[in-house]
């Protein structure tokens, strides 16, 4: 009888199959965009980094909803990040505009590949502890939206990417750096979801919808890039001088000192606690 009670609350083994599932499409996606990628496919590519933008927002809540929360997702989902949102972006941008520029090609590359894996190591070490209601640095799937966006519309007007190639080098190697800054990027995860919202706001959302699909490529490298705007304006607007901790530096460096906001700023600055363990 002792041994039986021991064996029914022993740790089941196994992993849960659903958030997994998602986890794996996410990845499947950033694998394919490497490959379409290589082969002169750049704007299906493109896409499939967005797919996997998707699949990186359903893993982390269908696993809440369904209480399958586990230590594997967790780092399972952060391998799966760093291909889809590291590697994949930067390789489809190296194919598209950057392989005939040699040396600045690849290292433009690079650098945003090693920023998608810092701030990703970042984000993970901070997690629990940073201000829920922002992002410390652009969020990896918002900068891989970026330059998958930018892919996309060259692909869209038939530009060829080798004559902009420093152009798609320094965007790619800004939003690399926006990654690992301390710039503050609203999470959103302060939003009610569950509350009532006025007809209009629908409507608008619709109109917003059919705008996306009418135009997708422009639209959304459009949203993505004002969104990694609004970090340094974010922060910017929230310290009263603007200091060297504030743009870069460790994380301890990167919490705002109380003193330097506004009375209002340090009234809402209750902190929020993360319910999403991802990027």
């Amino acid at each position: 009888m002792t041994e039986s009670k021991t064996n029914d609350t022993a740790p089941r083994k196994g992993i849960f199959l659903l958030p997994n599932l998602l986890t794996t499409g996410g990845l499947f996606s950033g694998f394919y965009a490497i490959v379409a990628s290589m082969n002169g496919h750049f704007e299906a590519a493109a896409v499939a980094i967005f797919v996997a933008m998707i699949f990186d927002g359903l893993d982390g809540r269908v696993a809440r909803l369904t209480n399958t929360q586990s230590e594997f997702g967790a780092q399972y989902d952060s391998m799966s990040d760093m291909l889809s949102f590291g590697m994949a972006p930067a390789l489809v941008a190296y194919n598209w505009g950057l392989a005939e520029y040699g040396k600045f090609g690849w290292l433009a590359a690079f650098v945003y590949v090693a920023c998608a894996a810092l701030r990703l190591a970042r984000f993970n070490a901070n997690l629990g502890v940073t201000d829920g209601r922002f992002f410390q640095g652009l969020a990896s799937p918002a900068a891989a939206a970026i330059v998958a966006g930018m892919v996309w519309t060259g692909s869209t007007y038939e530009i060829n990417g080798g004559n902009i190639g420093y152009l798609v080098g320094l965007l790619t190697i800004i939003t690399g750096l926006l990654m690992v800054s301390n710039f503050r990027y609203n999470s959103f995860k302060d939003l009610n979801w569950r509350d009532r919202v006025s007809f209009l706001t629908i409507l608008l959302v619709v109109l917003v919808f059919v705008v996306i699909a009418a135009r997708p490529a422009e639209m959304l490298f459009g949203i993505f890039f004002i969104y990694a705007c609004s970090g340094p304006i974010t922060t910017i607007r929230s310290v009263r001088k603007l200091k060297l901790e504030h743009v870069v530096g460790d994380s301890d460096d990167a919490d705002f000192d109380e003193s330097e906001k506004t009375p209002t700023e340090n009234a809402a600055a209750e902190p929020v606690k993360s319910e999403d363990n991802k990027s």
